[in-house]
């Protein structure tokens, strides 16, 4: 097993990943696609369709040039929790030979596509999540940010295309194995903070980056019906806001998590106030920005908290 923190660890499952031990690695290799590939090379192809270009990143770094990645929700600024499908997605997912989704309620535009369809081969991030010490009853659905996850899907789409594609599959495992270091190299990242930061507090607008706090050993103060109220679109109480906003003016945390796509007049109001106390401010989103696969965005986002706690 290699640690990734103090409370959860990256399972090794293969022989084949041997190259873990070398941590330099995780620069070496660079992922071209973030979301779609042509396919028009080649019929035979096995075709993908992701929920998310977050998603579509990781499809893409299994695939390759040996079968062809589409992802529905492409736009930076584009809320997935909201997300109304069109007929044309329902057919392109219909039509796919693997489909990834995050699962948990997330992009249920996708859950609802797939109703019915049990023949169709699928990959869900969420029925991937490993059991979390630190979250009780309903767990976190964000799972994109919790790299042992996001390795398992990984793992999983490479084992899905051998068995479309069986005279590549040696090919998507070693795909595999390589963005496993990949991953690996963030894990470092997260886990010197924890080592350097130990239970250092933190504040959040909305509860999109758990799993990059869980593994950095941080310490999120915010109160949940904050968090929640936001994320659902609701406004929080007025004791809620109070109590958040007090973190920050007196600079009981040393960092508010903002997510940049969501913004309202509440959130906004939050950022100016930490931004007023000194209080240092990492930006977070939901899809993938423009020009980043998802191993740069993931790697920004642990440096990022790094650097705001140092």
């Amino acid at each position: 097993m290699i640690s990734i923190s103090n409370s959860r660890e990256f399972p090794v499952r293969r022989p084949l990943r041997t190259a873990i031990a070398v941590i330099g690695l995780s620069a070496a290799f660079a992922l071209t696609a973030c979301g779609s590939s042509d396919d028009s090379s080649s019929s035979s192809k096995p075709t993908i369709v992701t929920s998310t270009n977050v998603w579509g990143s990781v499809a893409s770094a299994i695939a390759g040039d040996n079968a062809s990645v589409k992802s529905l929700i492409s736009d930076p600024s584009a809320d997935p929790h909201s997300y109304e499908s069109t007929p044309s997605d329902a057919a392109t997912v219909t039509d796919a030979d693997l489909v990834v989704f995050n699962g948990g309620g997330y992009d249920e535009f996708i859950e609802k596509i797939l109703n019915g369809k049990k023949d169709k081969p699928t990959v869900d991030a969420y029925e991937l999540l490993p059991p979390d010490p630190s979250v009780t009853g309903q767990r976190n659905e964000h799972v994109w940010y919790d790299i042992t996850t996001v390795d398992a899907v990984a793992h999983k789409i490479a084992d899905e295309l051998a068995k479309l594609d069986p005279p590549n599959a040696r090919t998507y495992g070693d795909r595999a194995a390589t963005f496993e270091t990949q991953l690996y190299g963030i894990a470092q990242i997260s886990g010197k903070i924890a080592a350097d930061h130990p239970n250092s507090p933190v504040a959040q607008t909305e509860p999109i980056a758990h799993y990059l706090l869980v593994s950095a050993g941080v310490e999120d103060l915010t109160p949940k019906e904050f968090e929640e109220a936001i994320e659902e679109g609701n406004d929080p109480s007025a004791n809620a806001v109070a109590t958040t906003r007090d973190l920050l003016t007196s600079k009981k945390v040393r960092a508010l998590v903002y997510n940049i796509q969501t913004e309202d007049k509440v959130t906004e109001d939050l950022r100016k106030v930490a931004e007023s106390a000194g209080v240092q401010i990492v930006e977070v989103t939901e899809t993938l920005p423009e020009g980043l696969d998802y191993i740069q965005w993931q790697t920004r986002n642990a440096e990022a908290l790094a650097k705001a706690l140092n």
